[in-house]
């Protein structure tokens, strides 16, 4: 289903504010990363289709359902690496596909610099994801390269949006839903959410922003 879903789970709350402590260090951002993402995921999967199935046992048949879907996950680089990392610890049988995106730092556009997508883009759902939806071109311009490939569902996943972003991915790709740890205040004049974490790649990497 589209639209804005913000997580209310408890140890969202209680992870996100170890990511926004300036005195967390890489080794840990990155492990609350994955954690928070697993969470997130959760909450993102619950409604995708099954099959019914029948599975031998060592002592009977039981009954189960299976995903429908072929998924693929894929992480906006190189923030999404993170929770690319975490998503394929539960749904280890996805495929990855990188985009690579920078903003502008005078327009704030985006500008795509790599793009792995396979040659034949089979998946029926991607799940995109990015830590920080900020001004939301990032977002919306891999969902246009994803529909022009041909998926015909997407799902965006962030640990922090902006107001800003969301209208933007909401109006830009109204059928893609948006899942979220946290929905900040807004933006500053340089377009980083506030009151935010920093630069998530930065973070994630141990890397100092320019």
């Amino acid at each position: 289903m589209a639209g804005l879903s913000v997580s209310t789970h408890p140890l969202v709350a209680h992870h996100m504010l170890v990511l926004r402590d300036p005195a967390t260090e890489p080794p840990a951002f990155r492990r609350v990363v994955r954690q928070l993402t697993r969470l997130l995921a959760y909450e993102a999967t619950a409604a995708l289709p099954t099959i019914d199935v029948s599975q031998r046992t060592p002592l009977a048949e039981a009954r189960g359902r299976r995903l429908a879907d072929r998924i693929a996950i894929v992480p906006i680089l190189r923030a999404g690496l993170g929770m690319a990392d975490g998503l394929l610890e539960i749904v280890p049988d996805a495929e990855v596909w990188h985009v690579g995106l920078y903003r502008d730092e005078h327009t704030l556009q985006p500008q795509e610099y790599y793009n792995k997508l396979p040659r034949n883009c089979a998946a029926t759902l991607a799940l995109v994801v990015d830590p920080m939806l900020a001004t939301g071109g990032s977002a919306v311009r891999t969902c246009e390269i994803l529909r022009d490939a041909g998926i015909p569902r997407i799902a965006f996943l962030a640990l922090i949006a902006s107001p800003q972003g969301v209208a933007t991915l909401e109006r830009g790709m109204p059928d893609v839903a948006i899942h979220v740890a946290a929905l900040d205040e807004g933006l500053n004049d340089v377009g980083f959410i506030v009151p935010g974490l920093g630069d998530a790649g930065d973070r994630q990497f141990g890397t100092s922003p320019r």
